[in-house]
């Protein structure tokens, strides 16, 4: 989709009602997450946004971090993930990589090695299978850091990870004793 799309913004007025308020489009969300799509498309038609199937397909189809999901018959959809509402997505858990890793801003750095990674009004803490994603997700914070996280002795010492549909690792927090500062990054390199 990427973020010239003539979707942008219906795309965040959907992360918003799929994600932390289904009560900005007059809806609800079943136990799992799931919006029923006709009633999605008519409370969000009653904002005065125009959004019908066709549009609310492409945003799926197109969204380049695959943030939603519909459902077989496409009758229901979902967020991924990031979820601020307490949502049961059906994660199982899942054996990680040795190492995962976390963008943030580099102002956040000093208080995330003392106090570790808490999910911050999300469900989940979110990981990333590689350096690169996580210096993008750094950006959109800030000058950019990147945390190695040591998910493999986490995994040992009990701690679950989940993979979302859309490969984002999750956890539910991640103490200091986990986490290595790679490097902050400069704009055009390290």
């Amino acid at each position: 989709m990427g973020d010239g799309s003539k979707y942008k913004k219906y795309s965040k007025f959907l992360s918003l009602v799929l994600r932390h308020k289904p009560e900005a489009a007059g809806i609800s969300l079943d136990a799992h997450g799931w919006a029923q799509v006709g009633d999605l498309l008519v409370g969000i038609q009653g904002t005065g946004r125009q959004m019908d199937m066709a549009v609310l397909e492409e945003i799926v189809a197109t969204d380049e971090k695959q943030r939603y999901s519909f459902n077989q018959d496409k009758t229901k959809i979902r967020a991924n993930q990031g979820h601020s509402l307490s949502v049961d997505l059906g994660f199982r858990e899942q054996e990680p990589p040795e190492f995962l890793y976390h963008g943030t801003a580099s102002r956040f750095v000093g208080s995330i090695l003392a106090e570790g990674l808490k999910p911050m009004g999300r469900q989940y803490v979110h990981l990333s299978k590689d350096a690169e994603t996580a210096v993008k997700v750094g950006e959109r914070h800030g000058k950019p850091a990147v945390l190695l996280v040591h998910s493999r002795t986490m995994r040992q010492a009990g701690i679950p990870f989940y993979l979302s549909e859309n490969g984002i690792w999750l956890t539910e927090k991640v103490l200091a004793e986990y986490l290595e500062l790679i490097t902050v990054f400069q704009k055009g390199g390290f």
